[in-house]
Formats: structure tokens, C-alpha cells, sequence
């Protein structure tokens, strides 16, 4: 039963630990901004072929920038995706940013989707987990 018992200890220890580094690689500080890095929240959202992870600068409470990360999405759709909407968040409010209605670029719109979503998620994250 101690056996058992240390074992259990020793999982609830893992698992906190490891939630803890998670949070860790979601938001960092960047040039005196906050990140928030959507590959681990948005690892399910997925656009026409694959995740479409995105880095979410946040300064002051005011969306700086999105930027697309490293994905296997097709490139000469996704450029359209990137070139249409990461801009869309930029200057605004968390909160208004977080209401923003966004349409999805034609001819791309599942990866559109998955950019949209994944910026939902990284500024809800932001709300509850990364804003000081």
C-alpha cells in the first residue's frame, strides 16, 4: 500500500510539473512583450492538411502582432491566409480582439478557420493565465 501510495504521489508531482512547464512554453516575455505560443493549446485545431500554430504578441493589453509559425499547410494558400488576416488582430484590445469578427480568405478557408481559432485560443489563454 506505501508502495502505491508513493507511486501516486509521485504521478500527481509529474503531472504538475509538467503543467507547469506547459504554461511555461505558452506564454513567454519577448522584447518586453507577452507571447503566447499556440502549438500546444491549438494542437488539435487543424486547417486543410495540418495545426496551424501561431506566436500572439500582446503589449499593454493590445494585440502587436501575430505571427504564423512553421506548419505543413499548402504554401500557396496559406501565404493568402497569412496576408489577409494576421494583420486583422493588430492595435486592438484583448478583449475586443477576443470579439473580433474575422471571414476566412476564400479559396483558403479551412486553414483560415484554424488561424482565427487558434488566435481565440491563444487570447483566451492570455486572459486567464498570462495577463498582469
Amino acid at each position: 500500500m506505501k508502495r502505491i501510495l508513493t507511486l501516486v504521489a509521485g504521478i500527481i508531482v509529474a503531472a504538475t510539473l509538467t503543467s507547469s512547464r506547459q504554461a511555461e512554453k505558452v506564454i513567454t516575455k519577448e522584447d518586453g512583450m507577452t507571447v503566447v505560443n499556440t502549438t500546444e493549446l491549438g494542437k488539435d485545431v487543424i486547417g486543410y492538411i495540418s495545426p496551424t500554430p501561431l506566436k500572439i504578441y500582446i503589449q499593454k493589453n493590445k494585440v502587436v502582432k501575430v505571427e504564423a509559425l512553421k506548419n505543413q499547410e499548402t504554401p500557396k494558400y496559406f501565404v493568402k491566409v497569412k496576408n489577409a488576416l494576421l494583420d486583422k488582430w493588430n492595435g486592438q484590445k484583448v478583449a475586443d480582439a477576443q470579439k473580433l469578427k474575422v471571414d476566412a480568405v476564400t479559396g483558403a478557408t479551412m486553414s483560415s478557420d484554424a488561424v482565427i481559432k487558434n488566435v481565440q485560443l491563444g487570447l483566451e489563454y492570455y486572459q486567464k493565465k498570462g495577463k498582469k
